[in-house]
C-alpha cells in the first residue's frame, strides 16, 4: 500500500476481443491477453515490473526520489495508526453537536430515488460548504443561507500552517479533523458531501492570509478538490454606494467609480472591513443566484509541492521580490464617506 500510494502509473494494453464487467465498461475482465495466450495479471504484472526495473536502474535520482516518497508513506501510515481512532472517536462525538458546522438538507454523497429524483439531484450538485472566520462572519452567514443546500463551517481564526507536516497533523489538529469529518473525505472524496467548498474570509490582510493557509491545507492533503473543481473562493463587495433611491454593491474600485457617476448628487460610500459588517438581509444576495465565485485553479505544469514550498516554505528573498513586483497599495478609506 505504502508502493501504490507512491506511484501512479498509465498502462496502455490490447487485449483479442475484450470482455468487461459491467455496460459502463470501467473494469476489464478478460482473463487473458490473447487464445491461449498468457493471463492479463501475470502479463501486465511482468511488464511492469520489467519495465520499472529498468527505468529506476537508468535513473537513479527519480529511484532515489520514489524511494524516499514510499519511505514517507509507511511513516505516515504508522503514525496514523496510533491517532486516527482517537481522533474518530473526538470526531464522533463533536458531530453529534459540533458548533462549528451549521449543516444543510441536502449532501452530495447521498443515493436518491423516488419521483423527486431529479430535482434533487439539481439540488445535490448545488451543495455548498462555507468555510468562515470567526463567529459575526459565519453568523451573517448562517442567517442568510439557503438551509436546503448551504452549511457553514466557522474557524476559530488562523488556522495552522500545515505546510511539510505530515497528515498526522489533520488527526492532531481538533479543528483540521471536524472539517475533514464534516467534508466525510477521511476514507476518500468519494464520500463528500458538499460539491462545492467556498472560502469566505474578509478581504483584508488577515482574511487572505487566511485563505492562503486553508488552500495550503487542500493541496497538501486532498489536492484532488482542487484539481477536480471542488474549492472556491467567495467575492464580496468591498464598496456599497447608495441614494434615496437606488444600492449599488461594488467590488472593486473601478465598480465604485461606475456607481458613483451612475447614482450623482454625492451619494453615499460605504466601504466594507469585514463579512460581519455586512447585514443577513444584505448577505442573502451575494451567497444567492448572483453569488461571485472565484474557482482556485491549478495551471497545467504546475506542480503542488514547487507551488507550496515557494508560497509557504523558507524561500523569505524570493518571496520578498515577488511580493515588491506585485504589491497593490490602495487609499484607506472612511467606512462611510460623501463625496
Amino acid at each position: 500500500s505504502d508502493i501504490r500510494a507512491s506511484i501512479c502509473a498509465a498502462v496502455s494494453v490490447r487485449v483479442q476481443e475484450p470482455v468487461f464487467e459491467s455496460q459502463t465498461k470501467t473494469k476489464l475482465g478478460s482473463q487473458v491477453v490473447y487464445e491461449n495466450g498468457p493471463s492479463m495479471k501475470s502479463f501486465v504484472a511482468d511488464f511492469l515490473g520489467r519495465e520499472l526495473n529498468n527505468y529506476l536502474h537508468k535513473n537513479p535520482s527519480t529511484a532515489e526520489a520514489l524511494k524516499k516518497r514510499i519511505e514517507q508513506s509507511e511513516r505516515e501510515r504508522k503514525e496514523l495508526a496510533g491517532i486516527k481512532k482517537l481522533a474518530n472517536e473526538r470526531a464522533k462525538k463533536a458531530n453529534l453537536h459540533n458548533k462549528k458546522l451549521r449543516d444543510c438538507k441536502y449532501h452530495y454523497n447521498e443515493e436518491v430515488t423516488g419521483k423527486d429524483k431529479e430535482h434533487i439531484l439539481s439540488l445535490q450538485n448545488e451543495t455548498t460548504l462555507f468555510i468562515t472566520e470567526g463567529d459575526s462572519a459565519s453568523g451573517s452567514i448562517t442567517k442568510a443561507r439557503n438551509v436546503n443546500t448551504q452549511a457553514v463551517f466557522s474557524l476559530r481564526g488562523k488556522p495552522l500552517n500545515s505546510y511539510g507536516l505530515s497528515k498526522k497533523i489533520v488527526y492532531e489538529n481538533e479543528e483540521f479533523n471536524l472539517l475533514q469529518h464534516a467534508l466525510n473525505i477521511e476514507e476518500g472524496y468519494e464520500g463528500l458531501r458538499y460539491h462545492n467548498i467556498v472560502i469566505a474570509t474578509d478581504a483584508d490582510v488577515d482574511g487572505l492570509h487566511i485563505r492562503l493557509l486553508l488552500m495550503t491545507f487542500f493541496l497538501q492533503f486532498f489536492p484532488d478538490l482542487v484539481k477536480n473543481g471542488h474549492v472556491y473562493i467567495l467575492e464580496t463587495p468591498l464598496f456599497r454606494v447608495r441614494n434615496k433611491q437606488e444600492t449599488i454593491y461594488c467590488y472593486d474600485e473601478s465598480e465604485k467609480q461606475v456607481a458613483v457617476k451612475k447614482l450623482g448628487n454625492k451619494p453615499e460610500i460605504t466601504r466594507f472591513k469585514g463579512l460581519g459588517e455586512i447585514s443577513p438581509e444584505e448577505f442573502a444576495r451575494f451567497i444567492g443566484a448572483d453569488m461571485r465565485l472565484q474557482p482556485v485553479i491549478m495551471e497545467q505544469g504546475e506542480h503542488i509541492q514547487q507551488l507550496l514550498e515557494y508560497y509557504m516554505g523558507k524561500n523569505t528573498p524570493q518571496r520578498q521580490e515577488f511580493i515588491i513586483d506585485n504589491l497593490k497599495v490602495e487609499l484607506d478609506l472612511a467606512e462611510t464617506t460623501t463625496e
